[in-house]
Formats: C-alpha cells, sequence, structure tokens
C-alpha cells in the first residue's frame, strides 16, 4: 500500500462475548423482536407476573430506542448468574462519525478526550470527582483509545452522603473504521464496583475481540 492508499473500509465486524450475554438488535425493524425474545427467556416457567414482565419489556424498548438515537447498533446484557444472583453488565456498540475531512488519529483523540476530562474535573467544584484512566492500545483491530471512568452514584440518603454513594464502573473503547473517519465505540459497564477489575478484565478481552470483516 502507498502512502496516498487508503484501506478499504470493512464491511462489518466480530466480537467473541462470553456465554450468557443475550444480543439486542437495535435497528427499529429487529428492535422489537430481540426485546421479545429476551423478555421470554427471562420469564421462562413464570406466569403470575404479567405486570413485572410488562415492565422489562418497556424499560428495554425505551432503553433501546435510546441508544439507536445516539447511533447504537447493537446491545449486549449479562444474563450470567453466579449462584442466584445475575452479573449486572452491558455492552453497547455505536458508530460514532467524526466531522474530519481526514481520519483523528486515535492518539489525537486520547489527548482531547484528556483535556475535556481535566476541564471537567476543574469545573465540577468537586475535589473526589474520580478523573478518568485514558490510553492508547494496539489491539487485533489496530490501535485504540480505552477509557475507564468511576462514576459516583447517590446513595439513598442523597448527594450531600458520600458514605451512601456507590460507584458505577464503564470501560469505553474507541476503534477507529479503517478506510473512513468514523469510529466504533465499545462502552461497556456495570454497577459492581467491588469486582470492577475482574469485570474490567472481561471487558477488555470482549474488546480485544474485535476484529473486521470485508
Amino acid at each position: 500500500m502507498t502512502r496516498t492508499e487508503s484501506p478499504t473500509p470493512p464491511t462489518d465486524y466480530r466480537l467473541l462475548m462470553p456465554e450468557g450475554w443475550f444480543r439486542i438488535l437495535l435497528d427499529p425493524d429487529q428492535r422489537d423482536r430481540s426485546v421479545d425474545a429476551l423478555v421470554e427467556r427471562q420469564f421462562r416457567g413464570i406466569d403470575n407476573a404479567p405486570h413485572l414482565k410488562e415492565e422489562l419489556r418497556d424499560d428495554l424498548r425505551r432503553r433501546a430506542a435510546k441508544a439507536y438515537r445516539g447511533g447504537g447498533i447493537e446491545l449486549f446484557l449479562s444474563l450470567q448468574a453466579v449462584g442466584p444472583f445475575t452479573v449486572p453488565a452491558s455492552l453497547l456498540v455505536t458508530l460514532a462519525p467524526l466531522r474530519h475531512a481526514e481520519p483523528l488519529p486515535p492518539e489525537d483523540l486520547a489527548r482531547t478526550l484528556a483535556e475535556d476530562a481535566e476541564a471537567t474535573a476543574d469545573g465540577s467544584g468537586n475535589a473526589g470527582t474520580p478523573v478518568p484512566e485514558i490510553a492508547v492500545e494496539e489491539l487485533t483491530a489496530g490501535t485504540a483509545v480505552r477509557v475507564r471512568r468511576l462514576t459516583r452514584q447517590p446513595g439513598e440518603n442523597g448527594p450531600d452522603a458520600p458514605h451512601a454513594a456507590h460507584a458505577s464502573v464503564s470501560v469505553e473503547y474507541h476503534f477507529p473504521v479503517p478506510g473512513t473517519t468514523a469510529y466504533l465505540l465499545l462502552t461497556f459497564s456495570t454497577p459492581l464496583e467491588p469486582i470492577a477489575d475482574a469485570m474490567a478484565g472481561l471487558f477488555d478481552a470482549i474488546a480485544g475481540s474485535l476484529t473486521w470483516t470485508e
């Protein structure tokens, strides 16, 4: 390939997901079928909770519609169980076209994200606001920007009671799409701060499995 040539844009991508994750297609023509399939799976063998079943269906449809409006392609929800508990986690895959005539290098994106995070922290007036971890990594699908965030959530006693607060953890991977100015964004999240490192390791493994297809 000469310097003046650009790589051919991929037609799709592949991800290796662990067992126990359910895929919801966000395209309006497929969304309802995906949501209905998940709801039926979760309530299999349960016939005495129609109200809860419809609440879950409505909530998933709202989440899916919101994700699609933001450029979402597909949403994965964890149904993995540890004993009687389901491990809550999600992955949203989004195509993010950038308004640049030329592709934005990952290093420049990382620098911009770091500057934005610093400005947000300085302007928040909260010295305890966690600063996201931002790094540029080499993965199978190419160079990507990894962002790990810890977001404090107010507890039951309100935002002025730090001891009652908890935190959600998110890991973002920004992959430049070859031959385009767009980025493919993988946004992982979990509300389980106590096992954040283990969940982040799982998220990293999933992101590392991304490959482009022609």
